[in-house]
């Protein structure tokens, strides 16, 4: 969905705890600070706080694979000022990976009926996608990645038979749909969250909403998205580094009063 942007003016560093396991590094652990983006200071309310309760630890409905869980919630279903958190288990006990990291989702918060062209950011336990993207070249994710290029669009048509899919096209595939290569800073890199898609469905629902991506601010001065969750640079760099398809990872976005649905 389009003008996804966030709430932060320049990265701030990664308090995290210590590595957790080998296969399943802290957040930061195993590359090098990046230089943040942009220079605005990033307000004291808004910097990485030690998580102070294992959300992870509520959630009952995640698969038996699952090894890696990324928890993003909100104090309200109307705000879009949320929390994102990962956990990784070891020895069956969920454990955080990461410091409480500040992000921000749709400018009409979390709906249980996202819809196209509604600019909320949809509830639900969802996988990464099979690839990461981004216009920069690949971060050192351990997932494949396919670095963007003209001709890359995210297919946001209802009508169209590749519904909310990637796709490679000289012709815009209409609709909404978004040529993602010229989306900067956004699309900088990006997960996707598989909303509408597999393997949440068997197959995309025309107009029940698309392109729901994990991705990084779009301006320093930072804004809702138009449905994605979007973190600063650097802690969204930890984010994608750090998730392993071999762990089954998986994303839940809920507000936190709801987080025992899931």
């Amino acid at each position: 969905m389009k003008r996804r942007q966030l709430l932060l003016g320049a990265a701030a560093g990664l308090a995290v705890p210590a590595v957790l396991t080998p296969a399943a590094p802290a957040l930061g652990a195993t590359r090098p600070p990046a230089s943040a983006w942009g220079t605005a200071p990033v307000p004291r309310s808004t910097r990485p706080t030690v998580p102070r309760r294992n959300l992870a630890a509520r959630l009952t409905t995640l698969p038996t694979q699952t090894r890696q869980v990324v928890v993003v919630t909100t104090a309200s279903a109307t705000t879009t000022y949320a929390t994102l958190e990962a956990y990784v288990r070891v020895r069956d006990r969920w454990q955080p990976a990461s410091s409480s990291m500040p992000a921000r989702i749709g400018s009409k918060g979390f709906t249980d009926n996202h819809r196209e062209g509604v600019p909320t950011t949809p509830t639900g336990v969802y996988s990464i996608g099979p690839t990461m993207y981004g216009i920069a070249a690949n971060p050192g994710v351990r997932y494949p990645y396919h670095r963007l290029v003209s001709g890359d669009w995210w297919n946001e048509n209802p009508s169209s038979a590749r519904y909310n899919t990637f796709q490679q096209s000289a012709t815009n595939p209409g609709g909404a749909s978004e040529a993602l290569w010229k989306e900067t800073p956004s699309y900088t890199y990006f997960a996707v969250i598989t909303y509408n898609m597999s393997p949440n469905v068997p197959k995309p629902v025309p107009d029940a909403g698309s392109g729901i991506f994990l991705h990084q601010f779009g301006t320093s001065a930072g804004n809702a998205t138009a449905g994605c969750v979007s973190l600063a640079r650097n802690h969204l760099v930890d984010v994608l580094t750090w998730l392993d398809p071999q762990l089954s990872p998986r994303i839940v976005l809920t507000p936190y009063a709801q987080l025992g649905r899931y």
